[in-house]
């Protein structure tokens, strides 16, 4: 089984030949491989990746320990899988040169919540009739049972919060794969909203990579700025040392003259 950590970005349409195929643009990877799961250790076997960004103040010191220099993710899930320590290894990373056009996935997110919704909306129920004589019957329910049992029976579609859970849509397909910008175009519609967090799994192989180092230039010049005050450091050290030895040799002829000195004065005090 093949997988990534996504985000959804929007809906658009590629053509194929001639035929005009509505899209959902996800950027995905890349995804380092954070832990290994196995039986022995853990009781069951997974592959920890981790996805996006975060700032690194608000990420906790056990953490930073587990990520283990790989990043400061933002999002970090498992996937179930067969023997994953003879598939990849920590460090390793994931991005879309593992899917290929025609892949068939299926894709988990969170849909959009909609708060408080009737009947209507929530389950799709026709409504009463508009004619004469129905006041105020619209958009309601109806009746629920009989008053036998004097309850509510449970599952009875009814109003209530409608989205804002966690939705599988499978059957979907790779329409294409943008590999230099890490982007998969996935046929048809996909649950959650913009920029929001997707899962996609897909049978067959899957094909780590290694990942490219991300340099950030304001902590290059940092790191220069450092270097340059350790050199002038170094060379100021050594002035000094030059320096010093013939301070020495100066502060030695001082003294001798001030020996010479006092033993003058001494001479002509004693006359």
């Amino acid at each position: 089984m093949k997988f990534i950590l996504g985000k959804k970005i929007e809906m658009t349409q590629i053509w194929r030949g001639e035929e005009v195929v509505a899209v959902t643009k996800v950027q995905a990877g890349p995804c380092p491989v954070v832990q290994i799961k196995t039986k022995e250790k853990d009781g069951y076997e997974a592959v920890q990746i981790g996805f996006g960004e975060k700032k690194e103040k608000n990420i906790k010191k056990p953490q930073k320990n587990h990520f283990k220099k790989l990043g400061n993710f933002r999002h970090v899930r498992e996937f179930r899988c067969d023997e994953p320590e003879k598939i990849v290894k920590v460090g390793d990373g994931l991005d879309v040169s593992t899917f290929a056009v025609g892949d068939i996935i299926k894709v988990t997110g969170t849909s959009k919540g909609k708060g408080f919704q009737g009947v209507v909306k929530r389950h799709g129920f026709s409504g009463s009739k508009k004619t004469h004589g129905n006041k105020d019957q619209l958009r309601m329910p109806g009746s629920i049972g009989s008053t036998g049992p004097a309850h509510v029976f449970k599952g009875t579609r009814m109003a209530g919060r409608m989205g804002g859970e966690r939705v599988t849509v499978a059957n979907l397909e790779v329409v294409e794969v943008d590999l230099e910008n890490n982007v998969l175009f996935i046929k048809g519609a996909v649950p959650g909203v913009r920029n929001s967090l997707v899962l996609i799994q897909g049978q067959g192989e899957l094909k780590p990579v290694e990942l490219k180092a991300q340099v950030d230039e304001n902590k290059v010049e940092e790191v220069k700025e450092e270097i340059k005050i350790e050199e002038t450091k170094e060379e100021a050290k050594d002035e000094v040392k030059e320096e010093a030895p013939a301070q020495a040799e100066v502060k030695e002829e001082t003294k001798v003259e001030e020996e010479v000195k006092a033993e003058d004065k001494k001479e002509e005090i004693e006359k």
